[in-house]
């Protein structure tokens, strides 16, 4: 099959829409499929021997921190000169309008999926007000696909229930050979601890943004001086997040990637996860992968991922001292452990493999529909 993948984010952007696709597009590869990307041109050219294809990239003044690809017609002739069997739109909003206009005006066979709870976000930038007018823009690009996925049963039922259409499940994945135990470094734990390697050292990774709620560690710090944070990653947020945590020792790495990121989870004691507006948390999988307990907000994907004392903890996020109580029990090293164990086996099954055979077929099964129907997708 020719795939056209049409996203939102891409390289050399990390986050775990880009982690998924890249996944998945090695496999695709694999599999001897031709893929071609059209994303936000910040420099990449090519990923793996497909095609990226680059539309001029702007900043927010909301958020200066990454750059969006606006509608464009050159989406328009990228899509004509591949002539793709597909074309899948991530994150449909901005560029993804183009890739979704274009698609139906071409008759090309077309897929969505939903990664980002965008409205939610909304709320966190003063923008809330405007949340009915995002839904109902998302809606209507995602009910113009053949087919829609979302990477959780939960998301699912809430798109469902806002009139989304044709919704199904993308498998979870994540790379159980990179995120290991066998990778944990004392170099990189007194890196992480900023020399305190007796502490118990909790670890963030991800963006900082202000949705990510990661001021609740600050009170597990104060309230005890058996702890120690490491924040791997950056964002808008960063700048406050420095000023927050100041003199609590906190160590700020910014964004690391492959070896090094394998190495700085594995290295740890435990994961936390404050944030509430997660439609998956890919990092939560990754932290699991390489022996941490995950303290997660309690919420509906993250229950698909975290079973409580069992593989992880999880918090109540409308309780203010929830998330503190909740790490506290983590000083017990017998139960951190077992935690953590536990958490090792719950993920070993779960490689890449799976969610791109999934994907693949789901492109088959749309590209060769012969009704003027919407697409049915076989279970």
């Amino acid at each position: 099959m020719k795939i056209m993948i049409i996203t939102e984010t891409f390289l050399p952007s990390t986050d775990g829409v880009v982690t998924r696709l890249t996944a998945c597009i090695r496999w695709l590869h694999r599999d001897g499929h031709e893929v071609q990307i059209i994303a936000p041109d910040l420099g990449i050219k090519e990923f793996d021997g497909a095609v990226v294809k680059g539309v001029p990239a702007y900043t927010f003044p909301f958020y200066r921190s990454r750059k969006f690809a606006l509608p464009n017609r050159v989406v328009k002739k990228y899509m004509a000169d591949f002539n793709p069997d597909i074309v899948h739109v991530v994150n449909p909003v901005v560029v993804g309008y183009s890739g979704v206009t274009y698609a139906k005006k071409l008759e090309i066979p077309l897929m969505a999926s939903y990664h980002t709870n965008i409205p939610q976000y909304m709320t966190y930038y003063k923008y809330g007000k405007f949340n009915w007018l995002v839904w109902w823009f998302i809606k209507k690009l995602h009910n113009q696909a053949d087919l829609n996925l979302c990477t959780s049963q939960t998301v699912l039922e809430e798109l469902t229930e806002r009139g989304f259409d044709r919704m199904q499940v993308w498998r979870r994945g994540v790379d159980t050979e990179q995120f290991h135990p066998r990778h944990s470094s004392a170099d990189m734990r007194s890196r992480l601890s900023g020399g305190r390697e007796d502490k118990i050292l909790l670890l963030y990774v991800g963006r900082l943004a202000a949705e990510k709620e990661i001021e609740k560690v600050r009170d597990v710090l104060t309230a005890s001086d058996q702890f120690c944070l490491a924040i791997v990653g950056d964002g808008p947020h960063r700048r406050e997040l420095e000023k927050y945590f100041m003199n609590t020792g906190t160590v700020f790495t910014g964004f690391i990637h492959g070896d090094e990121l394998a190495s700085a989870f594995a290295s740890a004691d435990a994961f936390v996860f404050p944030s509430t507006t997660e439609t998956l948390g890919l990092v939560i999988m990754e932290a699991m992968a390489s022996g941490l307990p995950v303290v997660a907000a309690e919420s509906g994907p993250t229950k698909e991922q975290v079973t409580d004392c069992r593989n992880g903890l999880l918090y109540d996020s409308r309780d203010p001292e929830s998330f503190k109580n909740t790490i506290l029990q983590l000083v017990d090293a017998s139960f951190r452990q077992q935690l953590a164990q536990q958490a090792v086996a719950d993920v070993a099954e779960l490689g890449w493999a799976a969610a791109a055979e999934q994907i693949r077929d789901l492109y088959s099964q749309i590209a060769e529909a012969k009704s003027v129907e919407p697409f049915q997708a076989v279970e």
